[in-house]
């Protein structure tokens, strides 16, 4: 059945970020602390990977040495347009209005209710992580594809290592990391729903194309948790898009 794995996925995600959060709630603010550096670290090396990974493989396609000006391109034309579009700003907008909600119900974030900018900030944070960790990659695309045409059994291992993900991230940046599940939804069912029709434009040129880039931005995910520097990643989100469009036309 079309569309088992996709929701397979988005209820590890639930539980995950559920079983994280009650966990979130024990955990003393000192060891909340060392866990959010711990988890940014291991964003980083996640983001690198992925991101070098990407680089390789769309450097082994016909696009070749040209692969580094993809990264490049992409990243730089889809910064600018989504600031032109504020995407950073409607996300932000978005955690406000969810840190609203938040105070009727504190077990949204693993943060006091006295702590309204830093909970806003973990909401939206733990949105846009988690969201790029569960939606950008290999997996993502090659796994709805194959859902879409009959086997889920690669959104099956992807919804584990999603599930284990989300404890982990809904510990310390909160109920942000369940809302994950709306991107999942829209990315990987729209694909599934559109696996017979797309699957000639996933080319491995553009699963490499997205990887990259995703991976670059995923570092900058880690960069941020890791408190090493903060980049407007959501602004940064079109070049995701712009990436798979350059690679399906230059090969």
């Amino acid at each position: 059945m079309p569309g088992i794995g996709v929701a397979v996925n988005i209820i590890a995600v639930l539980v995950g970020t559920a079983i994280g959060l009650v966990f979130g709630r024990l955990i003393s603010e000192r060891f909340r602390a060392i866990a959010y550096s711990g988890i940014g670290l291991a964003v980083i090396v996640i983001g690198v990977a992925m991101a070098l990974g990407g680089l390789g493989d769309l450097g082994a396609t016909a696009i070749g040495d040209y692969s580094a000006l993809v990264l490049v391109g992409a990243l730089v034309v889809g910064s600018i347009t989504g600031e032109a579009m504020r995407i950073e700003h409607y996300l932000e907008r978005f955690g406000l209005w969810l840190q609203e909600k938040a105070y009727r119900a504190p077990m949204l974030a693993p943060g006091k209710v006295d702590q309204p900018g830093e909970k806003g900030h973990t909401l939206v944070e733990g949105f846009v992580a988690a969201s790029l960790l569960f939606c950008v990659g290999a997996m993502t695309v090659l796994g709805s594809l194959q859902d879409g045409l009959g086997d889920p059994s690669l959104l099956y291992l992807k919804a584990l290592l999603d599930g284990i993900a989300s404890m982990a991230l809904a510990t310390t940046l909160g109920a942000g990391v369940g809302l994950s599940v709306i991107p999942i939804l829209l990315i990987q069912g729209g694909i599934v729903l559109a696996a017979t029709g797309v699957e000639p434009y996933i080319t491995p040129a553009v699963v490499a194309s997205i990887e990259a880039v995703g991976g670059a931005l995923i570092l900058a995910i880690g960069l941020d948790l890791a408190q090493i520097k903060r980049l407007p990643v959501g602004n940064m989100l079109p070049s995701v898009f712009l990436a798979a469009f350059l690679a399906l036309i230059l090969v």
